[in-house]
């Protein structure tokens, strides 16, 4: 059996890829081939995202590709992924959670908290855009765009002071020695999704049983709790909207940003893992008070 995997050809897709592909071919014995593509979201780099069309312009392209035989499933970023999967197409196993923090960069090993006034801080991200002005009203926020050697890099062309970044690509890329200091999800709610693989394939895939063999259940439900609030809030890269749950015994919690025309709101809840859908759309309405 022979399965057509595709991705995103920046350096950290194509380790994340290569990881399922390690896990398929030892669970079940499958032969993968690659298919890394270029998405708009990674030619467009100039602009903001929610300018160009928001998280789906990194996935569309390959869902095209999965759509037209060239694929049979796609390896993604979770955080990437919008709320809305196209119709015949699902999420059909989340695996793989890296640490999920938020983290900051900077060259001088300077912490986030000892930066000085007014100090530059490179972030493309709305929702990371509104923690850090909430944490540190004096910084100010530098938009840039590119994958992760980019930014880091950035930090030196753009004249920055440091910045902030997903702990899991690091990690993944082995650059964890970059990392000055790591934000706490209750202090800097993650993206939704955010460190968590997912495999993307069509409901009616030949493959598909195998696909979803491969679901880490406990990661999943917490990851359809993230995107159920996101879902309530109608989230993306126009707002700055983070969440983070998790499981202790049998409980979830799970905490959540919104930030909107100047309203910084965070909130949790906590209720039964087995419901972590409705938990997720119960935080998104108490945010918005409803």
């Amino acid at each position: 059996m022979r399965i057509n995997i595709a991705s995103r050809k920046s350096a950290l897709a194509q380790i994340q890829t290569d990881m399922v592909i390690d896990r398929l071919q030892k669970a079940h014995g499958v032969q993968c081939e690659k298919l890394f593509m270029e998405t708009k979201g990674d030619r467009i780099l100039n602009v903001t995202l929610d300018k160009i069309g928001g998280k789906g312009l990194f996935v569309k392209e390959i869902e095209n590709a999965i759509q037209e035989g060239r694929a049979d499933a796609a390896v993604h970023s979770m955080k990437d992924v919008p709320y809305e999967v196209p119709e015949g197409f699902e999420i059909a196993a989340t695996l793989m959670r890296e640490d999920p923090r938020d983290v900051f960069v900077s060259l001088d090993n300077i912490s986030f908290y000892e930066l000085p006034i007014g100090a530059r801080v490179g972030t493309s991200s709305n929702r990371r855009k509104e923690q850090i002005k909430h944490l540190r009203p004096d910084i100010e926020v530098v938009p840039i765009r590119g994958n992760v050697e980019t930014r880091v890099n950035k930090i030196k062309t753009e004249g920055l002071d440091g910045v902030i970044l997903a702990a899991a690509g690091l990690i993944r890329l082995n650059l964890t020695h970059l990392i000055t200091n790591y934000f706490e999800p209750e202090e800097f709610v993650p993206a939704v999704g955010q460190g968590a693989l997912g495999i993307e394939a069509l409901s009616g895939n030949s493959n598909i049983e195998l696909f979803r063999s491969m679901n880490d259940k406990e990661l999943s439900v917490c990851i359809e709790a993230e995107r159920s609030y996101m879902k309530t809030l109608n989230g993306d890269c126009h707002t700055a909207v983070g969440a983070f749950a998790r499981i202790e015994g049998e409980t979830m919690h799970i905490i959540g940003i919104y930030a909107v025309d100047g309203n910084y709101v965070k909130m949790t809840a906590a209720g039964s893992k087995e419901n972590g859908i409705e938990l997720g759309r119960q935080l998104g309405l108490k945010i918005l008070g409803k």
